[in-house]
């Protein structure tokens, strides 16, 4: 074990010779392999001191995870190599490689309090979105717990430092590989390790469990989409699912659905979507108001959002809002692709149309004014804002096949959505909507375009539908705090 920490030390330096290192890689790999059904050592690293009372020896290590570990292992020091040489050549990745590779750094979790120590993952922009309503809700139940919040993309860490500022640490997720987890893990030394959604990380959850520290899959979900693959290594997932302390699930379909995997039935409870809950306090009048001003618009002029739009999505848009242009030719398209690499495909659509467009880079303070009935959105961040300034949504991801995006986020700004027949995903916003009367689904592009004329035909109809999908958004309350208090229980702070 020294062997490989002194390397992951040595990972993201500048003068890192990888040539000289591969073959230590192979030795800690063999050793790994003979040690993996052996005791665990269930000591700190040297210097630290455990703050666990729940710390415990394994006799054999389970047979899945001892596979796992010997397969992670053998893949591990193999690909290092030509991952350095990537970030080497790209520059990507290597700015917090140390933390990628557990070597959390201490300085960053100095100042924390001495209260239950509570770390949650929260891999990327929803994720981050997710624990700032779970976090807000914990502090009242337990205002003197220390949080640390970890990210696995950069654009997760972004948000989440713009967030939480110096008030919380924020760091990077250890690569799912014994050696990674097992030192971040002495490092942070967290009472419990909270997973957001779907999160399963076999070494992480093991090792956690072995060093004592309570786990809790929080905010879970289970797409239908998914369910399938996961049952046909139930075997596997089981194993690793018995040693979560407990599971706080999104609604009856997704306890199910975890359950069936194998998570014990006893650890399962049921407190809704955390990822709503902070929708109902954010729409500011501001943010509608520097959003038309970005894109010179008037609360007059009719627009169409088309949110979180995946490959083969666009062109059924551009396609409906050209029969639109013909009754209403001032209507005005945004496009904000997932994706923003495909910016330029999206533009030649638009051309190739007829059409002009203009980027989102390109416009505002500084810059040029919008004049083109086309903007692309080619930023990160800005979905949400965008939404203010609609007068009809559509909502990406669910004419095509890929699970849809969250309805809500428009509604709360009293917007009318549509959406095509793929909302697995947010099954049950779509569901609180439908209830309502509140949203419009198509099965087919023919169907978008009849649906969007209706709508600009009969603007109080829109009108009407925003403001019942307002009063839906708005009943979302209380998930948060559900959550917050099985975490607490896992502290004992109950």
């Amino acid at each position: 074990m020294p062997l490989l920490i002194d390397l992951l030390r040595e990972a993201d330096n500048p003068k890192f010779d990888q040539e000289s290192h591969v073959n230590g890689y192979f030795f800690y790999y063999q050793i790994n392999c003979q040690e993996s059904l052996k005791k665990f050592d269930a000591r700190p690293l040297h210097g630290l001191t455990c703050r666990h009372s729940r710390q415990k020896e394994y006799g054999e290590m389970d047979f899945w995870y001892a596979i796992y570990t010997c397969v992670t292992g053998a893949l591990f020091p193999g690909l290092l190599p030509f991952f350095l040489i990537y970030t080497g050549i790209t520059g990507r990745y290597r700015r917090h490689l140390r933390e990628r590779l557990g070597l959390i750094p201490l300085k960053a979790l100095q100042g924390m309090g001495p209260g239950p120590r509570i770390w949650i993952h929260a891999v990327s922009l929803g994720e981050v979105r997710v624990a700032e309503s779970i976090i807000n809700a914990l502090r009242q139940i337990v205002p003197e717990c220390a949080v640390v919040v970890s990210t696995t993309t950069e654009h997760g860490r972004i948000l989440a430092e713009a967030l939480f500022k110096n008030h919380i640490p924020v760091v990077y997720s250890p690569i799912d590989f014994l050696g990674c987890v097992r030192t971040a893990l002495r490092r942070v030394r967290p009472d419990v390790m909270v997973f957001l959604e779907t999160e399963i990380w076999p070494a992480w959850i093991s090792e956690a469990r072995r060093l004592g520290i309570r786990t809790a899959l929080i905010n879970g979900r289970v797409s239908p989409r998914s369910i399938n693959g996961y049952l046909k290594f139930r075997p596997f997932f089981k194993g690793f699912l018995h040693k979560v302390d407990a599971f706080s699930m999104i609604s009856r379909e997704d306890a199910a659905r975890i359950r069936s995997m194998g998570a014990l039935p006893h650890r399962i409870a049921i407190n809704g979507n955390a990822k709503y809950e902070i929708l109902a306090h954010v729409p500011d009048p501001y943010l509608e108001t520097d959003m038309r001003q970005t894109l010179a618009l008037d609360p007059s002029h009719t627009v169409i959002v088309a949110g979180s739009t995946r490959h083969g999505e666009e062109e059924m848009i551009l396609d409906a809002y050209v029969k639109c242009l013909d009754a209403f030719p001032d209507t005005i398209l945004i496009i904000v692709p997932r994706h923003i690499d495909r910016t330029s495909d999206i533009s030649k659509m638009v051309r190739h149309r007829g059409l002009t467009c203009q980027l989102r880079t390109g416009i505002g303070k500084g810059k040029a004014e919008r004049t083109a009935k086309v903007v692309i959105f080619n930023t990160f961040g800005e979905l949400f804002k965008v939404y203010s300034v609609a007068t009809i949504v559509f909502c990406g991801g669910s004419l095509a096949p890929l699970g849809g995006q969250n309805p809500l986020e428009p509604a709360v700004w009293g917007k009318p959505v549509l959406y095509g027949p793929s909302m697995e995903d947010f099954s049950d916003a779509k569901a609180l909507l439908e209830s309502a009367r509140a949203a419009i689904p198509v099965a087919t592009p023919e169907e978008l375009s009849e649906k969007l004329l209706r709508l600009l035909n009969h603007p109080q109809e829109a009108l009407a539908f925003g403001r019942r999908a307002r009063e839906a958004a708005l009943k979302t309350r209380g998930a948060a705090l559900g959550h917050a208090k099985l975490i607490a229980k896992l502290a004992g702070k109950s």
